[in-house]
């Protein structure tokens, strides 16, 4: 099975490359009173790794939350 798993992440990192050498086009980004000239296929590969590292805390933070909740309504899991 890791021989399946490393193959899958091989063939999308070629197909991440692919992409960024077919998107050289630049475009301009904005955000508030920064702007920004950059490739294409680089301002999709950060957008999807902001993405990954966003999902990441935000999934995080719910196991948290879910943790010390679970933590709290356990029975005889108050103080003394």
């Amino acid at each position: 099975m890791r021989y399946v798993y490393a193959t899958l992440v091989a063939l999308l990192a070629g197909m991440v490359v692919v992409f960024q050498l077919q998107n050289f086009a630049s475009v301009t980004v904005s955000f508030l009173w920064m702007h920004a000239t950059l490739p294409l296929g680089l301002v999709v590969t950060l957008t999807y790794f902001l993405g990954m590292a966003t999902g990441g805390v935000a999934v995080a933070l719910i196991r948290s939350w879910m943790k010390a909740a679970r933590g709290h309504s356990a029975p005889g899991a108050g103080p003394g």
